[in-house]
């Protein structure tokens, strides 16, 4: 399996199908996933993401729209859509669908993702779900001023 179909199997698997096992299949027991100031390593680790992810959303469809891969690197440009249908993020389930953007860079070794970099907007995301009150766009254009 090539590392690009290797990271289509990652998002459609563990997002798309919900195979919450189907990280250990994927993901090293020593990978290190860096999502924003935090770290997770192992399958171990990001569980507690996934299953926050899951307990807050449902139907989620993630769809990558291009992947770049060099050597032992891909690179991902994805879209997800999912239902707010948990009480996750201090927020009680709107059943509002939502959508949210973003990038994710996977090292591959041996077959297994090893090392991943995620951004993805989850500002956006929770301004969906009306956690957080001021908009992002008011801060577009601001820098500098």
């Amino acid at each position: 399996m090539s590392n690009a179909n290797l990271i289509v199997r990652w998002f459609d698997e563990v997002w798309n199908k919900g195979r919450r096992d189907a990280i250990a299949e994927m993901l090293s027991a020593d990978a290190v996933i860096h999502d924003g100031a935090t770290d997770s390593r192992g399958p171990e680790g990001f569980y507690p993401f996934y299953d926050r992810m899951h307990g807050t959303f449902s139907h989620i469809k993630v769809t990558i729209h291009e992947s770049i891969a060099e050597r032992d690197m891909v690179c991902a440009r994805w879209s997800a859509t999912m239902l707010h249908s948990g009480d996750g993020f201090g927020v009680p389930a709107t059943h509002k669908p939502v959508n949210t953007t973003g990038i994710s860079i996977i090292r591959v070794a041996d077959g297994k993702l090893v090392e991943g970099w995620q951004n993805w907007d989850m500002l956006g995301l929770l301004e969906q779900i009306r956690a957080t009150s001021t908009p992002a766009k008011a801060y577009i254009g601001t820098a500098g001023a």
